[in-house]
């Protein structure tokens, strides 16, 4: 493996919990770092700050992952594929700015790959994309009980009644994705 091969995509698609759950089965994902970023308020926040809609914070993952195994364009297209990007400030249940559908690029390369794969996958959806792609500002890491968060609580109601159910549709939809 060629370090330059390392690459990170930051991520925001509702709840961080369903997002690092369906990158956790992605071959050339190395790691997962749930936290906060995109937000206006001075600091680190936390999880009952962000839960607030006061930060202006969204709940995201870090990916670390081998370009050489998964591409940029391909980590997007199961990310705009896994969750709902047509719908503002929410993901189910889950309403508020802190859920939002966000791609934050590290560089001009990544903004231009996030444009092309949202115009790229539109015609999956009757409704129009919302996704907001932005440059990345200052990634605060979550709180340690909110990292591998569903392997660490698969039984728990929220992950058996939603990210299950995600899984099962990405295990269909990118079967030569996984690990």
């Amino acid at each position: 493996m060629n370090n330059s091969n390392i690459q990170l995509a930051t991520l925001g698609g509702g709840c961080f919990w369903c997002v690092e759950a369906v990158f956790n089965e992605i071959k050339g994902v190395k790691k997962i770092v749930s936290g906060y970023t995109g937000g206006t308020a001075p600091g680190k926040p936390t999880y009952k700050e962000i839960c607030s809609g006061l930060t202006g914070h969204a709940e995201v993952i870090q990916v670390t992952f081998d370009s050489s195994i998964i591409s940029y364009h391909d980590l997007l297209v199961i990310f705009m594929t896994s969750h709902d990007p047509t719908t503002l400030n929410r993901q189910g249940g889950d309403t508020g700015t802190q859920y939002r559908s966000v791609i934050y690029y590290h560089n001009d390369v990544q903004k231009e790959i996030a444009t092309a794969v949202t115009k790229e996958v539109a015609s999956y959806y009757e409704d129009p994309i919302v996704t907001e792609i932005s440059a990345l500002g200052i990634f605060y890491e979550a709180e340690e009980y909110h990292q591998d968060y569903y392997r660490n609580n698969t039984e728990q109601g929220f992950c058996s009644a939603v990210i299950t159910p995600k899984l099962a549709k990405l295990r269909k939809m990118h079967a030569d994705k996984l690990k």
